[in-house]
């Protein structure tokens, strides 16, 4: 019983003996860290730890005047593979053994850049060389690809196993694609940097937001990010640009540029009462003969407008009593001498219009009775002329939300830096010598539309976070009359006579849908010191006017330079344009409904709906918001028939792995079919599917590329 007792007691005393040899060896080893290895520790821990990090905030969007999206950033990523990562060496290097081979096929299925044996080869090398970050392909990939990515072998086991690496960056996209695109502007490939031009550039502060800053500390062997800031998301910007009437625009000028070949053209529509630009395109022709949006010259180009600032010259004495509208003008035979040059009118070459009144100078647009006018008025005080151009506020700067905007020039008398000389009033009378980028000229015939009140264009509504809006743009009033009530209303009856009027210039802009009024412009283009003629004349032909012209809504101008083909004509040319413009967007906006409807004489097959090839929910949907009968059906996809009560249908076959029939489907419904099917998909054209590259049947083959054309 003793022994027993003792050999309990010895136990204990074992027991109690380790536990406080244990316990001191713990706190030597406290002691130890604490005093003195503790400048080695904390220099461990320093190293482990990164220290304000940045973080980056997301990039605000920008929206037309309705709310619909022309800008935003999505994220994109490079891929590359770290080849030292434990596992894939483990067991004499198995994992990667085992997957090297299905992993290249499949990388070059996925990427189609190299062969399957390309990739072996980067892949073993980088593997026995201990390679840390192989960059798998050279371009961004987008989300939905990393997402597939890792779906392949060796990469679906994870980061940890398969080394697989992503570095997030953000691309900036537009929806509605080339739609306004030198306006909204773009960023640098560095978004740090900010915008680049356009909108994005003029409100880069707001759109960037505030970046904030985190730790990232190494734990347990893995890396843990702690944010200490939050960062700050970028404002939202609503512009003043409509899409629909932005597609009008761009699709009638893309139009006419084609037509006459022409190496420039322009097109600004604002909102007469507001001074809101509802569109604005600025085309320049390629090497190879395509257009597209290289820099905002609508708002920066410093050309000599031609004969739209006619207008201005006689709205000057007008208002001054100066002139009459009904006043007579000698044109003789369409030439006439001011000083040492010669001066013609577009009619020369057909004896010239000799007696006309100064309305009828508008209307014809007659270089001779324009200046011979205005030489009449203010020959002896030329600067009486450029100071009541001033005046009316012609050369004040707007400062417009675009940069790169330029401001108009107009050339003073008294300016000793620029000559004047005895041929300078009569030129400048007619647009010459002078400087106006085309949306100053556009601001001055929006004041004839706007009752004279000259306001200034913007193109940005407002600013807003989280749906608050926290800084708004109105109407800026630059000069509230330009002119008397009286010169006004002449005015607008020139300009009215320029469309209308049998020796006007602009009949190519009457419309039988909306009374246009405005004026054309046709002028030569200075070379420089080579003057107007060296290497051939080239020519700038522009309109610019209002519409409807009993109660204006907006205001136009198209310009085009060097056109190729046909004689160069304002009101030909970019008359048409303007006339195409005005008439859709009146289309657009009209409400006009029937006065009387008999009932007895509609035919209620031609009312039946024709509908795309589509999912059968989505047109049930619309057909019963519109109280129209649909026949019933069980499958998901089908094709529409309008019969004489109703819209029937017949289903269509759609599988999880073969290419279905696409023709007459849209763009939503065959994009959401391919892609289910692993395909990448490129759309070309509007409107339904006519052509598709993949046969229908085919089985589809993830990664390749679907090709559907639509009209």
């Amino acid at each position: 019983m003793t022994d027993k007792r003792k050999n309990i007691v010895l136990r204990f005393g074992i027991v109690y003996t380790v536990i406080c040899l244990s316990f001191f060896l713990v706190l030597y080893r406290i002691i130890v860290i604490q005093f003195v290895e503790r400048n080695q520790w904390m220099a461990l821990a320093a190293h482990n730890v990164k220290a304000n990090i940045v973080v980056k905030p997301n990039r605000g969007n920008i929206y037309d005047c309705n709310g619909r999206l022309m800008a935003s950033s999505i994220p994109t990523y490079y891929v590359y593979m770290d080849l030292r990562v434990p596992a894939l060496h483990e067991k004499d290097g198995a994992l990667f053994k085992d997957n090297i081979d299905s992993l290249s096929i499949y990388l070059s299925s996925f990427f189609k850049d190299k062969s399957p044996y390309q990739y072996k080869a980067a892949l073993t090398k980088a593997y026995r060389n201990g390679v840390g970050e192989l960059q798998l392909f050279p371009n961004r990939i987008s989300y939905a690809q990393l997402k597939e990515l890792k779906t392949l072998p060796l990469f679906r086991l994870g980061r940890n196993k398969s080394g697989l690496i992503t570095k997030e960056l953000f691309r900036r996209v537009r929806p509605f694609g080339s739609l306004a695109s030198r306006t909204i502007g773009d960023i640098f490939a560095d978004d740090s940097k900010g915008g680049k031009n356009g909108i994005e550039k003029s409100f880069n502060t707001e759109l960037l937001g505030t970046p904030g800053i985190s730790i990232r500390q190494k734990i347990a062997n893995s890396y843990m990010e702690t944010v200490q800031v939050e960062p700050v998301d970028g404002m939202d910007v609503k512009t003043t640009i409509d899409v629909d009437l932005q597609d009008i625009a761009e699709k009638a000028l893309l139009d006419g540029v084609k037509q006459f070949d022409a190496a420039v053209g322009y097109v600004i529509l604002m909102e007469v009462h507001s001074g809101e630009v509802k569109a604005i395109v600025n085309m320049q022709r390629n090497k190879d003969g395509s257009y597209t949006e290289n820099r905002n010259g609508a708002v920066s180009d410093m050309v000599e407008p031609g004969s739209t600032f006619k207008v201005a010259s006689i709205m000057a004495a007008l208002d001054e009593g100066k002139v009459k509208l009904t006043d007579t003008i000698n044109t003789y035979n369409g030439e006439y001498r001011f000083g040492n040059r010669t001066m013609t009118d577009h009619n020369a070459n057909h004896g010239g219009y000799h007696k006309i009144t100064v309305a009828q100078a508008i209307y014809a647009s007659s270089n001779i009775g324009v200046s011979r006018a205005i030489v009449k008025a203010y020959g002896h005080n030329p600067s009486a002329f450029v100071n009541k151009l001033y005046a009316m506020k012609l050369n004040e700067k707007m400062n417009l939300e675009i940069p790169g905007a330029a401001a108009p020039f107009i050339r003073h008398p008294q300016d000793k830096s620029h000559e004047w000389s005895n041929t300078t009033l009569p030129w400048m009378s007619i647009g010459y010598e002078t400087q106006i980028p085309p949306i100053y000229t556009l601001a001055f015939y929006n004041s004839i539309a706007n009752d004279g009140e000259l306001i200034r264009p913007f193109f940005v509504k407002s600013v807003s976070k989280n749906g608050q809006i926290i800084k708004e743009f109105k109407t800026e009033v630059i000069n509230p009359a330009i002119c008397k009530p009286t010169t006004l209303r002449e005015i607008r009856s020139a300009l009215l006579g320029v469309v209308e009027d049998k020796f006007g210039t602009g009949k190519a802009v009457h419309s039988k849908y909306v009374r246009i009024a405005g004026k054309s412009g046709t002028a030569q283009i200075s070379q420089g010191k080579k003057g107007y003629k060296d290497g051939g004349t080239k020519h700038q032909v522009s309109f610019c006017g209002y519409f409807p012209y009993e109660a204006p809504l907006y205001s136009c101008i198209v310009v085009m330079r060097e056109p190729g083909i046909g004689y160069a004509s304002g009101g030909s040319m970019t008359g048409s344009v303007f006339k195409n413009i005005a008439e859709r967007v009146v289309a657009l906006n009209s409400n006009r409904k029937p006065s009387h409807v008999d009932a007895d004489s509609i035919d209620l097959e031609n009312l039946i709906p024709l509908t795309k090839v589509g999912y059968y929910k989505a047109m049930q949907t619309v057909m019963a918001n519109l109280q129209l009968p649909l026949a019933p059906n069980s499958t998901d996809w089908v094709k529409s028939f309008a019969e004489q009560k109703r819209t029937r249908v017949e289903p269509i076959t759609v599988s999880k792995n073969a290419v279905p029939d696409l023709v007459g489907m849209g763009a939503k419904d065959a994009v959401f079919i391919l892609e289910n099917l692993g395909l990448r998909v490129q759309v070309q054209g509007r409107g339904k599917v006519v052509t598709q590259n993949i046969k229908p049947g085919t089985v589809a083959r993830k990664g390749s590329t679907a090709v559907i054309n639509l009209q």
